[in-house]
């Protein structure tokens, strides 16, 4: 797999590989990727994979090798405490818990100390923690430049290591956020790279529906056939045939409990640049 991965590395082409648990498909991937040089973007299924692999195999592979490759860490911005929104929720004072309340002052700790503010690092605040949401940003509610903490903003510091490090690990939801970007001409959140690895590949279909997909339930086809039905009745009348019509819509849906019907976007065919 090794030989496989460093010939389509050289070629610049595409390579689809599967192993079994166990086998050392980590190892024979890293060993290629970082032994050709160039940016190479790391993507994995999940963000303790995502973790797994920048804090223990990719710097046992890089020591192991002797190579002078820099690393980055890159996740989406909610992972990312947000100096901004924790000096407001501090001020603030209520909180949606008393756990809330008790977790507020090690997250105030933390990003006093932390050198990225990933909130991964900090264990003893729970990942579903309601706190979170309020001490971290998003892309409507980020002040960007005129934020009073602009120049200590982890995420600004996350994308720039990543921005300049030989090897950036990702993971599958930022990697579709980042081709979602792209399409719709609004910004770019990864670099560029010469290499890109996606691994646990299997679970690509699922992320990329997430994103692309678009879902239609049997409630909501309910709730259109009686918008409809009022609608032929009261501006359409018209149309004799058309109440008829609607009204048997409702009965059809009632026909497919539970389904939902999932169409790609459009948008779905489209791939970012890897220069």
């Amino acid at each position: 797999m090794a030989h496989a991965v460093a010939d389509a590395i050289e070629r610049r082409g595409a390579l689809i590989a599967e192993a079994g648990t166990g086998t050392g498909k980590t190892f024979a991937y890293l060993v290629p990727a970082l032994l050709y040089g160039g940016k190479v973007i790391v993507s994995t299924g999940t963000k303790t994979l995502q973790d797994q692999l920048f804090q223990r195999d990719l710097p046992l592979v890089r020591d192991t090798l002797k190579v002078p490759v820099t690393l980055a860490l890159l996740k989406g911005r909610a992972n990312y405490v947000c100096h901004h929104h924790l000096a407001r929720t501090a001020a603030d004072g209520r909180l949606p818990s008393r756990d809330d309340a008790r977790h507020l002052p090690k997250i105030v700790a933390f990003a006093r100390t932390s050198e990225t503010g990933d909130r991964g690092q900090l264990a003893n605040v729970p990942e579903n923690a309601s706190i979170w949401p309020l001490v971290t940003s998003t892309r409507d509610n980020c002040l960007g430049a005129e934020c009073a903490f602009h120049s200590d903003c982890f995420v600004l510091k996350a994308r720039k290591a990543a921005l300049e490090a030989d090897i950036v690990v990702v993971n599958h939801h930022l990697f579709f956020a980042d081709v979602m970007l792209r399409d719709e001409g609004l910004a770019e959140l990864l670099p560029a790279c010469n290499t890109l690895i996606l691994d646990e590949a299997h679970q690509l279909p699922d992320t990329a529906t997430l994103f692309f997909g678009e879902e239609l339930t049997s409630g909501q086809l309910a709730e259109l056939a009686r918008d409809a039905e009022v609608a032929a009745r009261t501006g359409a009348r018209e149309v004799a045939e058309l109440p008829e019509a609607t009204a048997g819509i409702a009965p059809a849906t009632r026909k497919l409990p539970g389904a939902s019907v999932e169409r790609g976007s459009s948008k779905s065919s489209s791939r970012p640049r890897f220069d």
